[in-house]
């Protein structure tokens, strides 16, 4: 039996982003434990600011209902995602909001997600990660999986063949083993 579909994508656009860094770190993990990967970029979904009355003349842009759709051909998504001011990046918030408004947020029914964030600060956009699963879990009604993975001290978390070192590199393996196992559920 094929591993289950997971998504990967980080809520950042910035070249260099530590969370675009965590993101092909995790899809690469997550080829290795059996799962079938698809490694999205949000810049090919660009998206106006969610606006009602935008939403009330043209309805949800193309590319959120592409988005929508490429998420619900997934049983697992994986979200890195950098932490502006204390929480979730325009750019995250953004897109989330644009994706529950198609099919009345089918896109985050019946799948399971996992989040990370990476930073270059001591708490490694850990803030980030609890406003995301507030989005996600109150605003979406989305199942989030308790396990999370923080990266300090980001630009030094990697040895020069690209794997996470020290204790971060256990977190996230049991996070993302975690996130095979839900998402299979899910295929039952």
């Amino acid at each position: 039996m094929a591993g289950p579909k997971i998504l990967v994508f980080a809520g950042s656009l910035r070249t260099g982003s530590f969370n675009e860094t965590l993101a092909a770190y995790v899809a690469r993990k997550l080829t290795e434990l059996g799962a079938e990967v698809t490694h999205a970029s949000l810049r090919d979904y660009p998206m106006p600011l969610y606006d009602g009355d935008l939403e009330a003349r043209e309805g949800v842009p193309e590319r959120g209902q592409a988005f929508a759709l490429l998420m619900s051909q997934h049983l697992g998504i994986f979200i890195a995602g950098p932490e502006y001011n204390a929480g979730i990046t325009p750019l995250m918030k953004n897109t989330l909001d644009w994706v529950s408004r198609v099919d009345r947020g089918s896109a985050y029914k019946n799948r399971i997600f996992a989040l990370g964030a990476a930073s270059d600060g001591p708490r490694g956009g850990y803030r980030s990660l609890i406003h995301t699963r507030h989005v996600l879990e109150l605003g979406c009604a989305a199942m989030v999986q308790p396990e999370m993975v923080a990266v300090s001290g980001a630009s030094k978390a990697y040895d020069e063949n690209g794997e996470l070192i020290g204790p971060t590199a256990k977190v996230a393996a049991n996070t993302l083993s975690a996130l095979v196992a839900n998402a299979k559920r899910y295929a039952a």
